[in-house]
């Protein structure tokens, strides 16, 4: 192999700048030529490609975001997509490409693998519903991030006795929620996974002020069926009876960005060089991931197939500890 590729997809995360340092870095010392393509699957439809050298990745490892930049990419998921993706990689000469991203950036890299090309992806997304990897990349900065907020808002609840509704992202995943409380010390937490009755929430927290607490925070994942926004309109209608309403705060995009933590800079730096090690042996159609204490390689043909889940111990444990 003497010549590679390197795309960052889908929503960007913290640490994807270190996972591509890590890459082109360990590329180059094996004599590998590099190449970065912008703006993730759009770019490499249009050929958008930028030689990537040693000092080119040089003072990116504290950079939130990415470098190359990402885009959604609808076009790539149709036939035509595909073999003009194929195409381009050809013309290119590209004869390994490692895909930094999520969900949808490996499903794009397993129908290249599947189509011929030696891919390898790393798992990189805030929302860590990436099956094969434990914790994936940005998720600790992200969770750091919702739980100052938490510890922000808890000061001003107290003061006022008040409820607030903290959302927090993850799409269809409620990872970050459920850490968040357990982290954050919240009074509830409301999950995609897990049916919610806003009636059984009011009561959860009618009796926290009965227990003593002079305040009362509810972590909210943005996937649920009652995000924020639909239960703090419920309150709003059924306020004179349940006695009070709930401040919202939605943190958003504000997760996403900022520099990483140490944590994910060293995760994304050993799943970086571990891609490249991983096309080096011929280990292709594989994402490397983080389980057990130790970078594994989950076949793609599986991440793509399956959904992780929440730890239903966990789950009950922020019950518990919320009383």
């Amino acid at each position: 192999m003497r010549r590679i590729a390197v795309l960052t997809s889908g929503g960007d995360a913290p640490g994807m700048n270190a996972a591509l340092r890590a890459a082109v870095r360990s590329a180059v010392a094996r004599g590998w030529e590099v190449w970065g393509i912008r703006r993730g699957y759009a770019g490499l439809l249009e050929g958008a490609f930028v030689p990537l050298g040693p000092r080119d990745v040089g003072g990116i490892l504290h950079l939130g975001g990415t470098i190359l930049g990402s885009a959604r990419c609808p076009e790539f998921q149709s036939e035509a997509g595909l073999s003009q993706a194929l195409d381009v990689l050809s013309r290119q000469g590209v004869e390994g490409l490692v895909v930094i991203g999520g969900n949808g950036s490996q499903q794009g890299a397993h129908k290249l693998f599947q189509a011929g090309v030696p891919v390898v992806g790393v798992a990189s997304t805030i929302d860590n519903d990436l099956y094969g990897s434990e914790p994936t990349i940005g998720v600790d900065t992200a969770l750091n991030v919702a739980l100052e907020a938490i510890d922000r808002l808890k000061v001003t609840a107290s003061a006022h006795s008040r409820a607030f509704l903290v959302e927090v992202m993850g799409r269809d995943c409620g990872y970050l929620a459920l850490m968040a409380a357990l982290a954050g010390g919240a009074e509830a937490v409301v999950l995609p996974e897990v049916a919610t009755d806003p009636e059984a929430l009011a009561a959860e927290l009618h009796a926290a002020y009965e227990r003593g607490k002079p305040h009362a925070i509810v972590v909210v994942a943005e996937g649920a069926e009652y995000n924020a926004q639909r239960l703090a309109a419920y309150f709003q209608q059924h306020e004179k009876r349940l006695g009070f309403g709930l401040r919202v705060t939605i943190l958003g995009h504000v997760q996403r960005g900022g520099a990483p933590g140490a944590f994910d800079r060293i995760l994304a730096t050993r799943l970086g060089a571990a891609a490249v090690d991983a096309l080096a042996q011929g280990q292709h159609g594989v994402l490397a991931g983080w389980q057990m204490g130790r970078v594994t390689f989950t076949p793609l043909a599986e991440v793509v197939r399956h959904r992780k889940t929440l730890d239903p111990e966990l789950v009950n444990l922020a019950r518990v500890l919320a009383r």
